[in-house]
C-alpha cells in the first residue's frame, strides 16, 4: 500500500531538483526526504531519479509518474477548496420540497432571504402532494419538506412550523351568502371547488364534512391554489382555501369569507427530514433561519 506523503515528497522534490529544497518546502529534513524515495523506488520496483552532483533528475519513468501525481494533487486541492466553499456556503445545493401553494405563500419570503445571505448555493424546489414528498424524503430525493400535518411517518422528524386557518371564499355571485353564518349542511349543498383527491388539503375536508355524517361531492376538482381562486372569483361555487392565501382578494372584495356555525379547525405545517440522515450544510443553514430560537 502506497504512501501518499511519498507521493508528496516525490512531486516536490520533481519540481525543485533538490533534496534540501524540496525538504524545506516540506517542512522536513533532507534525510528524510531521501529515505522516504528510497522507500518509494523499492516499493515500485523503478528508479524515479538520478542522483546528481547538484541535485536530482527524473527518469523517463520518474516524468511518466509526475504526469499523474500532478493531476491527483490538483484534483485533492480542487477537492479541499470544494469543502471549504461548502462550508462557508459560498456553493452547495439546498433540496426543498412543498406544495406549489405553500411554495408561494409560506416558503419565497424564507428563500429570498436564504438567497441573498448564500446566492451560491443552488436552490432545487420539488412541489407536491405531503405523501408524495414523504416518499421523495425518504429516498434521499430532497433534503426536507413543509408538509400537511397530521403525517405519520417513522423515519421522518417533522416538527410543527406553522398554523393555517382554513375557509371557504366565494365571489361576487355568492357574496350574499358571507352576511351570515351557514351550517355545515348548507355548505355542502352549495357547489363546491376542492383540490384534487389524495392532497392532504382534500382529505381534512372530507374528513371534517364526514364527522357531520355529510358526503362531500364537488363541483370542480382542481390541481392548484391558483385555480381554486380564479374558478371562486368567476362565480362557479365555493373553494376551500386558507385565508392567508387569499387576504389581497378578500382585502379588494373580489373574495369573500363564509361564515360557519362551526369553523374549521386550524390545520398544522410541518418542516419533515429524514431521522436518520444529517442535514446538509445549506439546508441545516436553512432549518435554522425556518427555527431560529432552536438555532440560538
Amino acid at each position: 500500500m502506497m504512501n501518499l506523503e511519498w507521493y508528496r515528497i516525490f512531486l516536490q522534490t520533481a519540481r525543485h531538483g533538490n533534496l534540501t529544497k524540496a525538504a524545506q518546502e516540506l517542512h522536513i529534513t533532507q534525510p528524510s526526504v531521501s529515505y522516504a524515495l528510497k522507500q518509494m523506488e523499492e516499493a515500485l520496483g523503478l528508479k524515479l531519479f538520478y542522483r546528481l552532483s547538484k541535485g536530482v533528475e527524473l527518469t523517463q519513468e520518474g516524468r511518466s509518474l509526475l504526469v499523474y501525481v500532478e493531476q491527483s494533487f490538483s484534483l485533492l486541492d480542487a477537492a479541499q477548496k470544494h469543502v471549504q466553499e461548502l462550508k462557508q456556503l459560498t456553493e452547495g445545493e439546498l433540496r426543498i420540497g412543498a406544495s406549489e401553494s405553500l411554495i408561494k405563500h409560506l416558503l419565497l419570503p424564507k428563500l429570498d432571504l436564504f438567497h441573498r445571505m448564500h446566492p451560491g448555493v443552488r436552490i432545487r424546489l420539488s412541489h407536491g402532494k405531503s405523501p408524495e414528498l414523504a416518499q421523495r424524503l425518504r429516498e434521499g430525493k430532497i433534503d426536507c419538506a413543509l408538509v400537511h400535518l397530521p403525517l405519520e411517518d417513522s423515519l421522518l422528524e417533522i416538527r410543527p412550523l406553522a398554523k393555517l386557518e382554513e375557509c371557504f371564499v366565494v365571489g361576487e355571485a355568492y357574496k350574499e351568502l358571507a352576511g351570515r353564518p351557514l351550517t355545515s349542511k348548507e355548505l355542502v349543498e352549495l357547489p363546491l371547488l376542492l383540490l384534487s383527491s389524495g392532497s392532504s388539503t382534500r382529505s381534512f375536508v372530507e374528513q371534517w364534512f364526514g364527522s357531520r355524517g355529510l358526503a362531500v361531492k364537488p363541483d370542480f376538482e382542481l390541481g392548484s391554489i391558483d385555480l381554486l381562486v380564479e374558478f371562486a372569483i368567476r362565480g362557479y361555487g365555493a373553494a376551500f382555501i386558507t385565508r392567508s392565501f387569499v387576504e389581497e382578494e378578500l382585502r379588494s372584495k373580489a373574495l369573500f369569507a363564509l361564515q360557519l356555525e362551526e369553523a374549521f379547525p386550524p390545520r398544522c405545517i410541518g418542516f419533515a427530514v429524514r431521522r436518520d440522515v444529517r442535514l446538509s450544510l445549506a439546508a441545516e443553514r436553512f432549518a435554522s433561519m425556518l427555527f431560529p430560537e432552536a438555532a440560538s
